[in-house]
């Protein structure tokens, strides 16, 4: 497995703040209809923003790790092939340039930068990076997960306190989920204190890796979604696997992955929302 340096992580952290100021930050409350464009349905979209920033990186990445095979969002959409590659790559880099587009095209404030470091087949650095703030979500297997500042200043990260399933707040994007999963979940979630969704990772990651939220539910494996968010939430204290308790992969592309305080949570939850 492949070891991340603090070197390298300040070079990611730097390279992930020069493609926010040059292709993102620029381009906020100014997209128009000329650059947005829709993919695989009329609310998944791509901006300039992505492809400038994924191109961005891109060529930032293949230089620290030549040997690397580079996963990005918009690379994917081009090629799928690659999805299927990340599974027996040595090495490998997972870009999401802008994680909430919807949020971003539609000029709110809710989006972010996600980057992962697969080596082996495991996780080995997870960033998340906040433009409009500057600040960034930072993990490492091993080394806890951590709130960098726009100054640079380092605070821990904590998942949030066990409690009654009644009282937990958590992330369940319904309107991802089966027709047939929906009906049968959508009763199941007044069990809770409250459930949203925010249409972005990179928030909803922010939120239960810092305590706001207890746990959440997500119907789809993107890797560039979950593959650094789910190393930053386990760094954090936290708990999650798939529904049927397999554990998480980043080459997974099928499965409800679920996350929570610790594992005794993580059951309780999953009575409640298991549909099996």
């Amino acid at each position: 497995m492949t070891m991340i340096s603090d070197a390298v992580i300040s070079v990611l952290m730097e390279d992930m703040r020069q493609a926010g100021e040059a292709e993102i930050l620029p381009r906020f409350l100014g997209v128009t209809a000329d650059g947005i464009r829709t993919k695989t349905a009329p609310d998944d979209l791509v901006t300039d923003a992505d492809i400038g920033a994924e191109r961005r990186l891109s060529e930032a990445f293949s230089a620290h790790f030549p040997e690397a095979l580079l996963v990005g969002e918009e690379a994917v959409s081009a090629d799928p092939e690659l999805l299927a590659r990340l599974t027996n790559t040595d090495l490998a880099v997972i870009i999401d340039p802008v994680d909430g587009t919807w949020n971003f095209a539609h000029g709110v404030p809710l989006f972010g930068m996600i980057v992962a470091i697969v080596s082996g087949g495991e996780t080995v650095a997870g960033l998340i990076h906040y433009p409009l703030t500057g600040d960034f979500l930072v993990a490492r297997p091993g080394k806890g997960a951590w709130h960098v500042a726009r100054n640079g200043r380092p605070t821990r990260l904590s998942v949030a306190a066990p409690g009654p399933v009644g009282e937990m707040h958590g992330f369940v994007p319904l309107h991802v989920f089966l027709p047939e999963e929906q009906g049968a979940l959508a009763p199941r979630l007044r069990h809770f204190g409250r459930t949203t969704t925010w249409r972005c990772s990179a928030f909803e990651y922010r939120m239960v890796a810092t305590g706001a939220m207890s746990f959440s539910l997500n119907a789809e494996l993107k890797p560039w979604d979950h593959a650094a968010g789910v190393l930053i939430h386990r760094e954090a204290g936290g708990y999650g696997a798939l529904l049927n308790r397999e554990p998480y992969r980043p080459g997974m592309s099928k499965g409800r992955l679920l996350l929570a305080p610790d594992l005794s949570s993580w059951e309780e939850i999953r009575a409640v929302l298991s549909t099996e």
